[in-house]
């Protein structure tokens, strides 16, 4: 497996997988995923198997404490140089998950965002992802006030030190 940063020639791919990992009320258009590939190509990264993307995290940057803004997703209000990343989507291919791709997408996107100088790495996720993201050192904050795609959200909030 490469971890690697995106290319133009990966947004069919990721798009892909947005489509199969999330549902249809919660998954990014392929516009979504063109315009974060473009605009902010530093915090999209991807997982490659035997030349097959099967895995992204892609992202913003702000300054903004609160990520709930859905306006934000179409990074609206994104600032490459901001304190705090936001991830938008951790997702792998299901007939790839339970391999640790996810896990060490993250740890890659962590260490990136330490190389980038961000203070925090900010995510919404499920309840059954909770646990799954205090493994990687992500600490509870609270429930969110998102309800996007109509799901109960958390946010959970990756401190970087240096």
């Amino acid at each position: 497996m490469i971890i690697r940063g995106v290319t133009k020639n990966d947004i069919e791919s990721c798009y892909s997988i947005e489509k199969t990992c999330f549902e249809e009320s919660e998954a990014a258009s392929i516009k979504s995923i063109e315009k974060r590939v473009k605009v902010y190509p530093a915090g999209f990264i991807v997982a490659e198997v035997d030349g097959n993307v099967v895995g992204m995290i892609n992202s913003g940057s702000t300054d903004k404490d609160d990520i709930t803004d859905e306006e934000f997703k179409k990074l609206i209000g994104h600032s490459d140089n901001g304190k705090n990343i936001v991830i938008f989507s951790v997702s792998v291919l299901p007939e790839f998950q339970k391999n640790g791709i996810a896990s060490k997408m993250l740890i890659e996107f962590i260490k990136r965002s330490k190389e980038q100088e961000k203070e925090k790495v900010i995510l919404l996720c499920k309840t059954e992802l909770i646990e799954f993201y205090e493994r990687l050192s992500f600490e509870y904050f609270s429930i969110s006030t998102s309800t996007h795609g109509g799901f109960e959200w958390h946010e959970m909030i990756y401190y970087i030190r240096y």
